[in-house]
C-alpha cells in the first residue's frame, strides 16, 4: 500500500493561520478605507445639496471627522463582537440554535456522534469538546468553533446524524477536528468579529428604516408634512449603501480565507481516517439531499465560513463562496487517493499490537523514538491512533463509560487515577479523603477503582480527557472541592511522583480558567533570549529523566542547545535542582513565549529526550504535558508502537 500524501505539519499549519490573519487584517483595513471613502462622499454631497457652495473634493477637515466616525463605529462593532465571542465556541453553537448533547443520551444517534466525537479527540490529543446538535435544521453540516482545542465545541446538523453512516459521520468530525488542529478556529472567530465590525454601517442603516416604519401612523404624517423624517430616510438609505460596501467586503475577506482551508481539511481527514469513501460519500449525500447543507438559523450569513460546506443559498457569484464546489472536493478526494478507495481500512499489524490484553496493565516499557518522527505527529494523528481510540473506548469496563459522562463519576475517577500502589500510602490518602469528601463521591471511588487500577498509565490519560466535558458542569464550588481532593491525594506521601504531576498538570491547566481561577496565558516573550534560563532548566529535567550517566546527560544536553542555536556553551544543571517546583516555573514562563519559541524550544526537548533513540512511558507522560502547556496536541503513543521503523 502506498503511503498516504503528507500535509504540512502543525507548526507549519499554525504559521500558515498566523499569516491569514495578517492578510486578514489587511483586507479589514482596506474595506474600512473604502468605507470612509463612500461616507465621506455620502456626507460631501449633502453638504453641497443643503449648502448651495462648491469647494471642492478634498476637505481634509470633513474627512477627518468622517473617518472618525467610521473608524470608532466600526471598531466598537468588531470589539464587541469578540468580546461576545471571547466565551468560547459553545457561544457561537447557542447563537445557530445549538443544543449541548446530554453525555449519558440514550438515544442511539446521539450516542453514536459522542462515540466519534470522542474517539477523534484521544487519537489526535485534544481534550474531548463539547458537542451540540442544531436540531432545526434538515441539511447535512457541522461545524467546530474555539478559541483553542480547550474550548472547542463540535456542532452537528439534525440532518447529519439522519442521513449519514457511521462512516461518513466520522469523515465529516475528522474534517472539522482538522480545524481544531490547524489553527482554524482561533482565525475563524476573529474572522467573525471584524466582519460584523464593518458590516455595522450597513446594520445601522437598516434599523434606522425598520424604526421609521415601525412608527406611530401619526407621527409618520408629520414628519411628511414638516419634511423633517426625509433627511432620517435619506440618511438611512445612504449608510445602507454605503454599509454594502462592507457587505461586499465582508463576503470577499471570507471566500479568501476560508476556501482553501476547506481543501486542506478535507485531506487531514483522509489521512486521520485512511477512508476517503466516508467523506466524500457524505458530500455527494449533501448533493442529492433535497435540504442540501443550507442552515435556515438567521445568523447562518456571519458564521457561514465555520461551517464543513456553504451554509447559504448558492452564490451566483462563485467569488463569493466560502466553499469550494462540493463537485470538486469530491473529485480531489477521489483523484488524490483512489488507491485507498475500495481497500481494506485496518492498519497492517495495528490490531496484532491491539489486542485485548494491550489494555490492561503497562505497556512495553519504552519505544524506539526518532524526533524528527515525533515532531511531525504533534498535530497530525495517524489511522492508528483512530483504531486506538476506538478499541480503547470499546474495551472499558460499563460503570467507567457511564461514570466518565457525569460530574460526580468523572471526578472519582480523576481521583482513582491518583491513587498510589502501595497499600501503605493508599490507605493513607483514603483517610485523607474521608475527612472532608461526600460520602457518595467516596463510594463511587469505592466502586471504581478495581476497574481503573487494572487500566495501563496511558489509557488514565486518556480517561483523564474524556472526563473533561463532564468535570466542565461542575458548579465553582464543586470544582474547588475536588481540586483540594486531588491536593490531598498528592500530599498524601509528602512527596510528588511524575505522573502525579503530569495528572494534576493537565487537569488545572485545563479547568482552572474555564472556572476563572487563572488568567488566560498570553504571549510575553518574543526572543529566545528573554527565557534564556527557563530554556536551560527545562532542557536539563529532560536530559536527567531520560539519561543516567552524566557524561550521557551532558552530550543530550549539549545536543538540544544545538537545535536550539545557543551561541554559548553552557554546562547542564545539577540532578538536585531538576525537581518539580523547578519544571513548573520553567513551563510558567515558556508557556508565555510565542509560538516560533514554543517550537524551537519542544524540539530540543525531543532531541535532548530521544538523543538515544527511544522514549519511555514517563517520558512520554511528561512530554505531553509540556506539550499541553505549549499548545500542542500530542497524539497517544501506541502499545507496542514502534516509531520510525
Amino acid at each position: 500500500m502506498p503511503p498516504l500524501r503528507s500535509t504540512m505539519d502543525f507548526f507549519q499549519n499554525q504559521a500558515a493561520a498566523r499569516r491569514k490573519t495578517v492578510w486578514l487584517v489587511f483586507l479589514f483595513i482596506l474595506a474600512v478605507f473604502f468605507i470612509i471613502s463612500g461616507v465621506y462622499g455620502a456626507v460631501l454631497y449633502g453638504w453641497m445639496y443643503y449648502s448651495k457652495e462648491w469647494r471642492g473634493w478634498w476637505q481634509p477637515g470633513l474627512f477627518y471627522k468622517a473617518a472618525t466616525g467610521v473608524v470608532a463605529v466600526v471598531l466598537l462593532g468588531t470589539f464587541y463582537k469578540i468580546m461576545a465571542l471571547s466565551k468560547g465556541g459553545a457561544k457561537v453553537a447557542e447563537m445557530l440554535g445549538g443544543v449541548p448533547v446530554a453525555p449519558l443520551t440514550n438515544d442511539p444517534d446521539h450516542r453514536r456522534l459522542l462515540n466519534v466525537v470522542e474517539e477523534m479527540a484521544l487519537a489526535s490529543g485534544v481534550p474531548v469538546p463539547q458537542i451540540f446538535i442544531l436540531e432545526d435544521e434538515p441539511g447535512i453540516n457541522a461545524f467546530a468553533a474555539g478559541l483553542k482545542p480547550d474550548d472547542a465545541v463540535v456542532a452537528v446538523t439534525r440532518g447529519c446524524l439522519q442521513e449519514l453512516s457511521r462512516d461518513e459521520l466520522q469523515g465529516v468530525i475528522a474534517h472539522e477536528f482538522s480545524h481544531i488542529l490547524n489553527g482554524d478556529m482561533r482565525l475563524n472567530l476573529r474572522l467573525m468579529g471584524m466582519i460584523n465590525g464593518i458590516l455595522i454601517i450597513a446594520i445601522i442603516g437598516r434599523v434606522m428604516l425598520r424604526g421609521m416604519g415601525s412608527g406611530s401612523g401619526r407621527s409618520r404624517v408629520r414628519s411628511r408634512k414638516g419634511g423633517g423624517g426625509l433627511p432620517i430616510l435619506l440618511a438611512a438609505l445612504i449608510l445602507m449603501i454605503v454599509g454594502y460596501i462592507g457587505v461586499f467586503f465582508g463576503k470577499l475577506i471570507k471566500s479568501a480565507i476560508s476556501r482553501q482551508r476547506e481543501f486542506l481539511a478535507d485531506a487531514a481527514a483522509v489521512q486521520f481516517t485512511r477512508n476517503p469513501s466516508g467523506l466524500a460519500e457524505a458530500l455527494k449525500k449533501i448533493n442529492r439531499l433535497v435540504a442540501g447543507s443550507r442552515i435556515l438559523n438567521p445568523h447562518a450569513e456571519e458564521a457561514s465560513h465555520f461551517f464543513f460546506v456553504n451554509a447559504l443559498s448558492s452564490s451566483f457569484i462563485r467569488l463569493f463562496s466560502t466553499h469550494p464546489p462540493i463537485e470538486e472536493r469530491i473529485q480531489r478526494i477521489q483523484m488524490d487517493y483512489r488507491e485507498l478507495i475500495g481497500s481494506d481500512k485496518t492498519i497492517p499489524g495495528i490490531e496484532a499490537r491491539m489486542g485485548t490484553a494491550s489494555f490492561a496493565g503497562e505497556p512495553a516499557g519504552f519505544v524506539p523514538l526518532k524526533p524528527g518522527l515525533f515532531i511531525d505527529r504533534v498535530g497530525a494523528p495517524q489511522p492508528g491512533q483512530a483504531v486506538y481510540a476506538r478499541r480503547l473506548i470499546e474495551n472499558l469496563a460499563l460503570p467507567i463509560q457511564e461514570a466518565v459522562h457525569e460530574p460526580l463519576g468523572a471526578g472519582a475517577l480523576v481521583c482513582c487515577l491518583l491513587f498510589s500502589k502501595e497499600e501503605s500510602v493508599r490507605r493513607l490518602q483514603f483517610q485523607g479523603l474521608q475527612r472532608a469528601a461526600d460520602p457518595g463521591f467516596l463510594d463511587e471511588i469505592r466502586m471504581l477503582f478495581p476497574l481503573t487500577a487494572t487500566l495501563g498509565k496511558p489509557h488514565q490519560l486518556a480517561l483523564l480527557d474524556m472526563a473533561l466535558p463532564a468535570l466542565k458542569t461542575m458548579s465553582a464550588f464543586q470544582y474547588r472541592e475536588f481540586r483540594k481532593h486531588l491536593q490531598r491525594l498528592i500530599a498524601a506521601d509528602k512527596r510528588v511522583e511524575l505522573f502525579e504531576y503530569v495528572i494534576q498538570s493537565l487537569l488545572t491547566g485545563r479547568l482552572d480558567v474555564f472556572f476563572k481561577l487563572a488568567q488566560p496565558k498570553k504571549t510575553r516573550y518574543h526572543a529566545l533570549e528573554q527565557v534564556k534560563m527557563e530554556c536551560f532548566e527545562l532542557l536539563s529535567i529532560l536530559a536527567w529523566q531520560g539519561h543516567k550517566e552524566t557524561a550521557v546527560v551532558q552530550e543530550a544536553f549539549q545536543k538540544a542547545l544545538q537545535v536550539l542555536g545557543a551561541k554559548q556553551t553552557f554546562s547542564v544543571f545539577a540532578k538536585e535542582k531538576c525537581d518539580l517546583p523547578c519544571l513548573e516555573r520553567a513551563i510558567h514562563r515558556l508557556s508565555e513565549a510565542s509560538f516560533p519559541i514554543k517550537k524551537a524550544i519542544f524540539q530540543a526537548g525531543l532531541v535532548c529526550i530521544g538523543s538515544d533513540n527511544r522514549i519511555t512511558l514517563a517520558e512520554a507522560e511528561l512530554l505531553r504535558a509540556i506539550a499541553h502547556h505549549f499548545d500542542c496536541p500530542v497524539p497517544p503513543v501506541l502499545p507496542g508502537e514502534i516509531a520510525g521503523v
